[in-house]
């Protein structure tokens, strides 16, 4: 598998942030990529954020992040307590959360909801990303949903059967409140995959998809 083109960090150890506004939307969104990135990159620092996560959610997002980012040395989960489905009536109260973010962290590459998403807390997120890190590499991942707004992603990343099937098992393993969800299931996450690597004909058949608004070099 060959490596993906990224810009080195100016100083430092390569820093990727991963914003998901639910417990699973950085798994199904990124996960693939996020194995990607941690299995090329030696050193690599992962900043994974969950904006709505309590009780049950809170610990399949803390267990599922684990899985993601086994055997990466540096790495930081933090699960926020949010209320889900009303994210834009916390506004506030969450863009101070992307401040504090912004001092603490200056990442190399930013991987967030899409800013077209129709969900109106994956819209938030991507938003006050976009607000917050003006000056920074963000991808907008996609997940699919009833809303049906999935769109012509620009930028695609191959991910091996292997990566993908890993992926795959740890949704199923780890967010077992989903599994009642009609559309949480096996033939989503791989129809989506297969779409989308016809899409740019991956060696294995299966990519993840996200949207790339603005590249500086």
């Amino acid at each position: 598998m060959f490596n993906l083109a990224l810009p080195s960090p100016a100083s430092g150890p390569f820093k990727l942030m991963c914003l998901g506004a639910h417990a699973d939307d950085v798994e199904i969104g990124c996960g693939g990529t996020v194995l990607r990135l941690a299995a090329q990159i030696p050193g690599i620092h992962i900043r994974w954020i969950v904006f709505s996560g309590d009780g049950v959610r809170e610990s399949e997002a803390r267990s599922s992040a684990a899985t993601f980012l086994d055997g990466v040395a540096d790495q930081r989960v933090d699960v926020f307590k949010f209320r889900d489905g009303y994210f834009p009536f916390y506004g506030a109260d969450i863009k101070d959360a992307f401040e504090k973010l912004k001092r603490e962290i200056d990442p190399t590459l930013i991987l967030v909801h899409g800013k077209d998403d129709a969900h109106q807390d994956h819209r938030l997120i991507a938003e006050l990303t976009d607000n917050t890190f003006r000056n920074h590499l963000v991808w907008e991942y996609e997940i699919p949903k009833y809303d049906g707004d999935l769109g012509n992603p620009n930028l695609f990343v191959p991910l091996t059967r292997a990566m993908f099937q890993l992926k795959l098992d740890a949704l199923k393993k780890h967010f077992p409140s989903q599994h009642g969800r009609g559309w949480f299931t096996d033939e989503t996450f791989l129809g989506l995959a297969r779409l989308r690597g016809i899409g740019c004909n991956a060696p294995e058949g299966l990519a993840e998809a996200f949207t790339a608004r603005k590249l500086v070099v």
